[in-house]
């Protein structure tokens, strides 16, 4: 267990249901967040009404981390499916990071992995090719468990279809 999530043992959490806002734009920053269950995405509305999903949090991950430094949120934290999710007094858990040297560096382990993720989706969405996709994805993740194929659809950007097609054609 990464060292970081102790510093919620005994933080305040609550149930929240699938649609529920954990905060919306423009509110104050005043906690650190932890997804203990379920699923929340930060949104950000757009002009045309359809929102940006810039991030979703699963079991064990922070929420609106970067929001840590920031007056308000920048974004909506809407739960995509039935969550618990733990609050921290953004004080308290600026001391915690503070006063445990081993939490800090399990943090910032936690983010650097993140960051590499990241990088590594975005060059898979640079290939034009489903195919492309599908390979890139396939040598940094191997296989996917049976019934997964529909999240590799999801990060590498195309439609459950179009991977499915893909898919059949490799096996043809």
């Amino acid at each position: 267990m990464s060292k970081w999530l102790e510093l919620f043992n005994g933080a305040f959490s609550r149930k929240l249901a699938k649609g529920a806002a954990v905060f919306r734009q423009g509110d104050r920053v005043q906690s650190m967040y932890l997804v203990r269950s379920g699923a929340v995405a930060l949104e950000r509305p757009m002009a045309d009404g359809v929102p940006l999903t810039l991030h979703t949090a699963t079991a064990n991950m922070a929420l609106a981390e970067a929001s840590l430094f920031a007056e308000t949120y920048h974004c909506d934290a809407v739960v995509r499916s039935d969550a618990e999710v733990a609050s921290l007094p953004r004080p308290a858990f600026l001391d915690g990071i503070q006063r445990r040297p081993d939490a800090a560096l399990s943090l910032i382990e936690t983010y650097a992995k993140e960051v590499q993720a990241q990088r590594a989706r975005i060059e898979i969405l640079r290939r034009r090719r489903v195919a492309d996709r599908l390979d890139a994805w396939l040598e940094l993740h191997d296989e996917p468990p049976k019934g997964e194929w529909i999240s590799v659809a999801e990060q590498i950007g195309v439609s459950p279809p179009a991977l499915y097609r893909e898919l059949a054609r490799r096996r043809g």
